[in-house]
């Protein structure tokens, strides 16, 4: 189970994990966490979580790495990820009904370049089933798991969904999640669901932020709690459109962004098998262009606004890259299965180290 062991063992163990399908070792893996959270056979992948607390969005993240949404898109991992140490962790995406995705195989590891491919699209049990699985989390009850780490949930459109009314899918999921979430992330990013990037566009994320940015209000006054909106947006994106996402964001008072999702470049792998499967890159090939993207985002909206940084995080050092170039915290995804769980404790005692230092 690719994800439940410490990275000593789990070197040791890789080769035989990538001998499977690489969404079938996905499946196997978190139906693995899901049997085992909460049971002493946790202590197999669990590890304290470095104590290096920031505040952002109105928010105390315990530390300053996440688990970035994809991994567990039906939210039933939530106490094992804990259990690794991270200080925060997203589930999702998540969208109003379930839904397949795309037809398989729909995975594909470049393990010559620590990246993978996926054009999963979203799939995912709907909404009812994903909340019941965030309402389960012991993590969130103050019970036997009672930990401070931060829940992200993250929210996307139905693939059936016409473009023209993809507000009334993201207003659906915002109306669920709302009240179980720490922070709600806006997916506008992901690849593999047709259409989705055109949300990024002026106009069109104009109209989706204030649809969004409105609902927030209403929602905040029925549950008397205001949770911070953020938006995930792509790596591949040119200076003038990142500038244009700044103000929008800040316009409709958002309270943070995400970047980057995973990349359509081809470049840093062309010639490796699978290379031409389509979809979305994430692993080492994406640091450089999330970094470029982190960079432009923080020239644009200036110290201050929450920025989580991901892509190609597979060490320590590529997390301090992160912070360098603007972000304030960083999620991790392909890294944790290229290097395994040993990399969250890792990435975070590197970033306390620096922190102290500065």
């Amino acid at each position: 189970m690719p994800l439940m062991m410490p990275s000593s063992l789990y070197g040791l163990a890789r080769p035989f994990l990538f001998g499977f399908d690489p969404e079938h070792a996905h499946e196997i893996t978190l139906d693995g966490l899901a049997r085992t959270q909460n049971t002493p056979l946790a202590c197999a992948y669990s590890a304290p979580r470095v104590n290096d607390p920031i505040q952002l969005a109105g928010l105390t993240f315990p530390n300053r790495v996440g688990l970035a949404a994809g991994l567990d898109k039906n939210a039933r991992c939530i106490d094992a990820f804990a259990a690794m140490g991270f200080g925060f962790v997203e589930v999702g995406t998540v969208t109003p009904k379930a839904q397949p995705g795309n037809p398989k195989p729909r995975m594909f590891r470049l393990p010559q370049r620590d990246a993978l491919i996926n054009r999963l699209g979203f799939n995912n049990d709907g909404l009812d089933a994903f909340l019941a699985n965030v309402q389960k989390a012991r993590c969130r009850k103050g019970g036997v798991a009672r930990s401070p780490m931060l829940l992200g949930l993250n929210i996307g459109k139905n693939a059936a969904t016409p473009i023209e009314r993809a507000v009334d899918d993201y207003l659906a999921c915002l109306d669920g999640v709302y009240p179980h979430a720490d922070y709600v992330t806006i997916n506008i990013s992901s690849p593999n669901t047709a259409n989705l990037r055109t949300l990024q566009s002026d106009e069109a994320l104009d109209a989706l932020l204030g649809a969004v940015a409105e609902r927030r209000e209403a929602l905040g006054t029925r549950h008397n709690k205001r949770s911070p909106l953020f938006v995930k947006i792509a790596p591949d994106l040119d200076e003038a459109q990142v500038a244009v996402i700044a103000a929008t964001l800040k316009r409709h008072g958002m309270d943070g962004v995400i970047a980057t999702n995973t990349t359509l470049a081809r470049d840093a792998v062309k010639g490796l098998p699978h290379a031409d499967e389509a979809g979305g890159l994430s692993g080492a090939p994406v640091r450089e262009s999330s970094n470029r993207v982190i960079a432009q985002l923080r020239a644009a909206l200036g110290t201050g606004f929450p920025i989580i940084g991901v892509g190609g995080i597979l060490s320590a050092a590529d997390a301090k890259a992160k912070i360098a170039a603007g972000a304030d915290v960083v999620q991790i995804y392909t890294g944790l299965i290229y290097r395994g769980p040993g990399l969250v404790r890792e990435a975070a005692q590197a970033l306390l180290r620096d922190r102290s230092k500065a």
